[in-house]
């Protein structure tokens, strides 16, 4: 699967781990195949009853890397890596788990959005600057966050661009639970299993039942890149952009 994302099984339960700790688990074009991959097998396996993803102690994930971003908007698009990986999880038929340690930016964010349980450490930290980057909410988040929050906390989120800490995702449904650091790992893959060893047949109907109709959140991806490509042209954006990449490092 690559040295960048791990691939484990435990019983029942797919883990996948997000390994780039020196770069904030910022995800490559690789890194979404191999997360596609690994969503693809868990549907195609029978014996496999849910799947979890983890990051590293401290971290979740970063978002996109910054190099391949830079280099699919180059190409005028989001990057067929990426759109395939957003399309994956809906497609995803397994009960999709997280266990959320530290910042959660981007599409480290927006991707729980398709997990049916999260679990996060009291110092997860969960942002999507899309709009300060002068760009467009993705994966489908644009549908799903107002449904789950509200217009006006979506809003907070999705467009202020304001970080939600760990109790504030609790609050707003963003997550399930919130542990100790210490606690994240053991409880995400206690969730897991346990989800694993209900009913198959029955889990799958009743999450299906839940999520209705994946072509409305399919046309929301769609219709979500075809602006994003938009606005990575745009004046605007490259100015954001440059501002950006001017920044002092940390």
């Amino acid at each position: 699967m690559g040295e960048h994302v791990l691939k484990g099984r435990e019983g029942a339960v797919l883990v996948l781990t997000l390994n780039r700790a020196d770069k904030k688990n910022a995800l490559t074009g690789a890194m979404y195949d191999a997360l596609s991959a690994g969503l693809a097998e868990a549907n195609a396996d029978e014996e496999i009853g849910a799947t979890l993803i983890l990051g590293q102690p401290g971290i979740f994930c970063a978002g996109n890397d910054i190099m391949d971003f830079m280099a699919f908007a180059m190409k005028g698009g989001v990057g067929e890596p990426i759109i395939n990986f957003l399309k994956a999880l809906v497609a995803n038929r397994k009960p999709l788990v997280a266990g959320v340690d530290g910042g959660a930016v981007g599409i480290g964010t927006t991707m729980l959005l398709h997990c049916d349980y999260v679990v996060a450490s009291e110092r997860a930290v969960f942002a999507t600057p899309f709009v300060d980057l002068a760009l467009v909410p993705e994966a489908g988040s644009s549908l799903i966050l107002p449904e789950l929050m509200g217009h006006r906390v979506a809003f907070e989120m999705l467009v202020m661009g304001k970080r939600f800490d760990a109790a504030r995702a609790r609050e707003t449904g963003l997550v399930n639970a919130v542990v100790s650091p210490d606690a994240l790992e053991q409880e995400a893959r206690a969730a897991a299993a346990a989800i694993a060893a209900k009913p198959r047949e029955a889990v799958a109907i009743a999450r299906a039942l839940m999520k209705g109709d994946p072509a409305i959140l399919l046309a929301r991806i769609d219709e979500e890149a075809r602006t994003f490509a938009e606005r990575l042209r745009s004046a605007e954006a490259r100015k954001a952009f440059e501002a950006f990449m001017s920044r002092p490092k940390a």
